[in-house]
């Protein structure tokens, strides 16, 4: 999934190799807002497949699917981030995140682009965002407009929230 654009910091005309400058995050949109989705925790997007929704548990989680011959639970961060929820358009994916062992799919209306590493620092998260997003998101980068950097590792401890079920 890595696509790598070619850029050259050299002068037009100036003969030498380009740079490859491979994408630091993805860059998704989630009600309105556009988020930042790391990279290296991104095993793969694939179009959103039948979910199955699980009965008792928090609206943030959509549900479950199969993926690659396991289940795979499936996030809805837009309740949780503050961003209204409406129907999945066409082009909504599912972002397949995986960190330690631990995966789950994210899903996200749109893949807007690619965000590359920049020179700018990334400035804190705003005192507006709601607790949801302080938790879920470590800054916030300029690229055309705001883009909040999303922790994979918090979106992924989400589990930990989740009510635990009994076996008799």
């Amino acid at each position: 999934m890595q696509e790598a654009a070619t850029v050259s910091d050299r002068e037009p005309g100036d003969p030498g190799e380009p740079v490859e400058v491979v994408p630091d995050a993805i860059v998704v949109r989630l009600g309105v807002a556009r988020y930042a989705v790391p990279m290296a925790d991104v095993a793969e997007v694939v179009p959103v497949p039948a979910v199955t929704r699980v009965p008792g548990m928090p609206t943030w989680l959509a549900g479950v699917v199969n993926w690659r011959g396991h289940v795979l639970p499936v996030l809805d961060l837009r309740p949780v981030l503050g961003e209204p929820t409406s129907p999945l358009p066409t082009s909504a994916r599912v972002v397949v995140l995986t960190r330690d062992g631990i995966e789950a799919g994210l899903l996200v209306e749109l893949i807007t682009g690619l965000l590359t590493p920049s020179q700018a620092a990334a400035l804190p998260t705003p005192s507006t965002a709601s607790t949801g997003a302080v938790e879920l998101v470590h800054g916030v980068v300029d690229s055309g407009g705001p883009v909040s950097l999303l922790d994979a590792e918090a979106v992924l401890d989400l589990r930990r929230s989740l009510p635990s079920t009994r076996r008799s």
